[in-house]
């Protein structure tokens, strides 16, 4: 059982998203393996203080072309579509926990590619923010 103080700080860290935020940078990390890491993460949070500032996007692991790739290992058959419970299970493991439970074309139980990668975009992008906006 944690203690008081333990709950706390595990509130603080959870308010201030910073289990995100370094999930975040190390997975960037991981995925780019730059020459120097140091410089690279600086590079990232200075890119968040600004997307923060101006209202842009944050930097993020994944782009249209990944998640391009994401959708046609879904749809091998090419169809056009997916299953709801494939996007759902896509979503998950991209890491998203928040996103949309009633996208366009999941009455039909047929989300299109540009459903999918604008669903995915919009949820990468806010796990990718962390902080509040």
């Amino acid at each position: 059982m944690a203690t008081p103080r333990e709950r706390e700080a595990a509130d603080y860290l959870e308010e201030h998203k910073i289990p995100e935020l370094v999930h975040n940078l190390t997975s960037m990390l991981f995925f780019h393996r730059p020459e120097r890491p140091k410089e690279f993460l600086i590079a990232q949070l200075e890119q968040l203080r600004v997307s923060k500032l101006h209202s842009v996007e944050s930097p993020c692991l994944f782009n249209d072309s990944n998640l391009d790739a994401v959708f046609g290992i879904l749809d091998p058959a090419r169809q056009g579509h997916i299953t709801f419970a494939q996007y759902k299970e896509a979503l998950t493991t991209l890491g998203i926990k928040s996103y949309n439970e009633f996208p366009d074309g999941a009455a039909c139980d047929k989300i299109s590619r540009e459903t999918f990668n604008k669903e995915a975009k919009e949820g990468l992008l806010k796990s990718s923010a962390t902080f509040s906006i």
